[in-house]
């Protein structure tokens, strides 16, 4: 029987070999098809992987408060449209809460940062000193202010690897240097290790920090003392997040004086929301991506079916001659769904490479973060040879079925 299988893949080979460019026009749509779905799938992953690592720069299980979700007179507020959360709000929440290991604050504005002739607009962020150590950043050099710096409202600050680069030329030394903010001078302490994009877009190295206290006092001004943009917090374990949540929200309602009727002034969201929102999108791009060039595939497998429909009917003679000599009907279907398997087998192994390059000149000329896993290039091949068998059976068994004595007359 091996024998037999070998040879018939043989005879297969040479047949398909007679006719090489028809053969090779049957083989594109499988090799489209199959390079659409590797380099579609390794662009969502690749997606997919720089999501999680965008939520990852976060920080650690991190809770987030923004003002605003209001409701007054019937209009209901943005987050962000109201000012509703204060320095006294996370200070109770560290008190009352004990699943929170850590809350922190912070206020920000977009202004001018000067440094000698060079300038640059850029977010300015007031914050608590615990605000990084929820946020988990670290320095390239330097490090954070203090406590002591937050209660003096010293004019110290931090400043991210964008705003280095647009205030300082190459092989400047920041640490100690100073810098103008709303012709505020403040000494440069620590410059802020590289973050990368957020999970929104927007670039985390572009920022300056500064004590809180300063900021509301020297340089925001502020209508209500105490208020804040964001409250931060965060758990020990990501499986206390939910728990933690309805007991910020519990507290948060009850120093609002909120009615139980009324809905709530702020809006709560984990770095877990923002993960699955973000790796929600994502997924759906990347199924809408895969069904668009599976329908490749389908296209290339009716052209496998095609192709030998029209080689049944120039084979007649020949697929005769051979039942004459003792061919039974089994190895007429056979052969002809090995040269349909062998048709989509090899367009999808030039489609897996196809697809590879594809993805990695995807990386190298947009830039777009691609990964390619073993299981999406398992599946292709394994499609495509599902797409051969499929389509080849029909002509497979069309010749199987043929009438000898009408097949020796075919002319």
């Amino acid at each position: 029987m091996l024998a037999f299988f070998l040879l018939t893949v043989v005879t297969a080979l040479r047949i398909l070999s007679r006719n090489r460019l028809r053969a090779g026009l049957t083989m594109l749509g499988i090799v489209i098809g199959v390079a659409a779905v590797i380099a579609m799938v390794s662009i969502g992953q690749g997606a997919r992987a720089a999501v999680q690592a965008q939520v990852a720069s976060m920080g650690t299980n991190v809770i987030i408060v923004m003002p605003g979700s209001t409701t007054v007179s019937g209009v209901r507020g943005g987050q962000g449209g109201a000012v509703t959360l204060t320095v006294g709000d996370a200070a109770e929440l560290k008190k009352r809460s004990p699943l929170l290991s850590d809350t922190g604050w912070a206020r920000r504005e977009v202004m001018q940062i000067v440094n000698g002739n060079r300038n640059w607009n850029g977010p300015v962020n007031g914050i608590s000193p615990s605000y990084l150590t929820i946020r988990d950043w670290s320095f390239m050099s330097g490090g954070p202010f203090t406590q002591t710096d937050m209660e003096s409202a010293a004019r110290v600050t931090l400043i991210g690897q964008t705003t280095l680069e647009n205030l300082f030329d190459p092989g400047d030394e920041a640490i100690g240097a100073t810098i103008r903010v709303k012709n505020v001078p403040f000494q440069i302490v620590g410059v802020l290790a590289p973050k990368g994009q957020s999970a929104q877009g927007s670039d985390q190295d572009d920022v300056i920090f500064i004590p809180f206290t300063t900021a509301e006092r020297k340089v925001f001004g502020s209508q209500f003392l105490g208020s804040v943009g964001a409250l931060f917090a965060s758990t020990d374990q990501s499986a206390d997040l939910p728990e933690a949540v309805e007991h910020v929200r519990e507290v948060l309602r009850g120093r609002h004086r909120l009615q139980e009727e009324q809905a709530d002034d702020f809006t709560i969201r984990t770095q877990v929301d923002i993960g699955k929102v973000q790796e929600s999108t994502s997924q759906t791009l990347t199924i809408m991506l895969f069904a668009i060039a599976s329908v490749s595939l389908l296209v290339g497998g009716i052209g496998i079916m095609n192709i030998l429909l029209v080689s049944v009917t120039e084979r007649t003679k020949e697929i005769g001659v051979r039942m004459a000599v003792g061919a039974k009907r089994v190895h007429i279907l056979i052969q002809f769904l090995i040269e349909a398997v062998t048709l989509s087998l090899v367009g999808g192994i030039i489609g897996v490479i196809v697809g590879i390059v594809g993805a990695r000149l995807t990386t190298a000329i947009a830039g777009w973060p691609t990964i390619i896993s073993l299981d999406s290039v398992v599946t292709a091949c394994i499609f495509s040879l599902a797409i051969g068998l499929f389509f080849g059976l029909y002509p497979a068994n069309k010749a199987a079925r043929l009438n000898p004595i009408e097949a020796l007359r075919y002319e």
